[in-house]
């Protein structure tokens, strides 16, 4: 691989998050993201590594955002 792969994976590897991480930041527990990926709830995107499952920042900051609802005073 050459240095700009190399720096470009290591740079989206930095920011993939652990089931207990994600549901930390949602301020839900892991058995409910588990119930959200089988269910196929909510869109939120992961990732399958054998058995294990990470979330990426940015898909958990869009599945934030989408649900932002903007009160007008």
């Amino acid at each position: 691989m050459t240095k700009f792969n190399d720096a470009f994976i290591e740079n989206k590897l930095d920011k993939l998050l652990t089931p207990e991480e994600v549901a930390n930041i949602l301020g839900v527990s892991v058995n409910t993201l588990n119930v959200w990926r089988c269910t196929k709830r909510y869109n939120l995107s992961y990732i399958k590594l054998g058995r294990c499952v990470r979330y990426r920042s940015e898909d958990v900051q869009r599945f934030i955002k989408e649900r932002e609802i903007n009160m007008i005073s």
